[in-house]
């Protein structure tokens, strides 16, 4: 019998808002213009690969 993982919410992805301080907003925005991607393509590939992160012993 397989396990799989059931989403946490009906649609794929959900909006959320935050606020950060304005010398980061400029370095994601300056990454994302530099790989040719969106502000929302940066934030959630740097979440993800922090959160995959061993936590520390």
């Amino acid at each position: 019998m397989s396990k799989r993982a059931k989403p946490m919410c009906a649609d794929p992805s959900q909006e959320i808002t935050i606020r950060i301080p304005c010398a980061l907003a400029d370095r994601v925005a300056a990454y994302a213009k530099e790989q040719r991607t969106s502000l929302a393509n940066v934030v959630v590939e740097a979440l993800d690969l922090f959160l995959r992160r061993p936590p520390p012993p």
